[in-house]
């Protein structure tokens, strides 16, 4: 019988190191060439599965896959499909089983958020259902941190460490303009459910009366009177003010500060503009001169300063991911199990797709001020952890040096195509 080949596809939203999962998953599987044929790598994630377009990892050098560990965005691309339940489109699984057939595939490896654990969780019944052998694994990735059963997920350490600086650098930007101009500066973060984002620019303060003077959180609602009145007494204590609002702050009744109107593929409402809302809510009532800022893709897309325990953090889900499918289990998610003690340690620990997929973690509201405006502690605690070292990567002309891969696509086995 032939080796079984693995499939991996990264999903939704990328991050600054996700490309370090795809480096550990491929170099894995490169030591056991004995038990794992080739790796290929879905086209825009699932998408190239459906479509039949898989990229042969095997004509990419050695030296440009180790080069993806400083690389950021997703190689291989990404996408935002989201599959339905079985019951709802049993085409499209039997579509990848199919796939997965032809291309002798026997390793499924889904590099996503929550929505990614469903879809894999959903690939692992249909296979079992079907008869056809295949070890579903789902790699943890997600900037928002939002993931249960895991202590933090990689990609987010270094957004995190990216609003923390961006948010010091601000700071003393707006301090020594404050006198005669701007005294209001408010950056938006991403963070729909979840407040980790926005909690990490709590890590900018070293001292009682820096910034960030106010935090926004989803967990808390949004109350307009007691928002106004924080940055009154606040420019009127520091001579400046500066807020980090997460993009889903909300009010209480649910309803988004910024939502459009409009929903993305996974049925979520697109948000967008709280900054210059909240700018003006200032303005008209104070007459503050402000200036603001959208994070957006630039806090997702910095690897020039990611962290390094994020960067080893990716690489070590990716590896294990592809351990654990040959040691032949199932519908399951390497996780990063953080040790006791004051010394902050990590390892890798697992769990099951079931009680990942379609759960977020919150913020607990113990990391929360009572107040609702900043970081506690024990939320420093366990966020400064997460954002120490910095992997620089290679610099060429005074830019970093980034891969590219070729992304060579075997040939297609099946006549029959497939619209997505």
């Amino acid at each position: 019988m032939p080796k079984k080949n693995a499939f991996y596809a990264q999903s939704g939203g990328v991050t600054s190191v996700i490309n370090a999962s795809a480096c550990g998953v491929i170099e894995t599987a490169r030591k056991h060439k004995s038990e794992i044929g080739k790796v290929y790598a879905g086209r825009n994630g699932i998408i190239g599965a459906l479509r039949e377009e898989l990229i042969d990892t095997s004509k990419e050098s050695r030296s440009a896959i180790h080069g993806l560990l400083t690389t950021p965005s997703g190689a291989f691309g990404s996408c935002r499909h989201k599959m339905k339940t079985i019951e709802e489109n049993r085409a499209e699984y039997e579509r990848l089983i199919e796939v997965f057939k032809a291309h002798n595939i026997g390793y499924f490896l889904y590099n996503g958020g929550g929505d990614s654990a469903d879809t894999c969780l959903k690939v692992s019944q249909l296979s079992e259902a079907m008869g056809y052998p295949l070890q579903a694994i789902h790699i943890p990735k997600t900037i928002d941190n939002d993931l249960p059963h895991t202590d933090n997920c990689p990609g987010f350490g270094s957004v995190a460490k990216y609003i923390a600086i961006s948010t010091r650098e601000a700071a003393l930007d707006v301090a020594s303009m404050c006198e005669s101009s701007t005294k209001v500066f408010i950056l938006e973060v991403m963070g729909r459910h979840a407040g980790w984002i926005a909690a990490s620019g709590g890590l900018a303060a070293e001292q009682e009366g820096d910034a960030p003077h106010i935090i926004l959180f989803p967990e808390i609602a949004f109350n307009r009177e007691k928002f106004l009145a924080k940055v009154k007494r606040t420019v009127k204590k520091n001579g400046y003010c500066v807020i980090i609002a997460s993009e889903g702050a909300q009010y209480k009744d649910g309803s988004f500060l910024a939502e459009s109107g409009l929903k993305d593929a996974f049925g979520h409402s697109q948000l967008g503009g709280l900054a210059p809302n909240l700018a003006q809510m200032i303005k008209d009532e104070h007459g503050y001169k402000y200036h603001w800022a959208v994070a957006d893709y630039l806090q997702r897309a910095a690897r020039h300063i990611a962290s390094q325990t994020d960067l080893d953090q990716a690489y070590a889900v990716g590896e294990a991911a592809v351990e654990m499918a040959l040691e032949g289990k199932n519908s399951v998610m390497p996780c990063i199990v953080r040790g006791k003690g004051k010394r902050y340690r990590w390892s890798i620990g697992e769990a099951p797709l079931d009680e990942v997929a379609n759960v977020e973690k919150m913020m607990p509201r113990s990391f929360i001020t009572r107040d609702g405006f900043n970081i506690t502690q024990a939320a420093r605690e366990y966020l400064e952890p997460l954002i120490q070292g910095e992997a620089y990567p290679e610099y060429k002309n005074g830019m970093p040096k980034y891969v590219r891969l070729k992304n060579q696509l075997v040939p297609k086995k099946l006549a029959k195509g497939f619209k997505v």
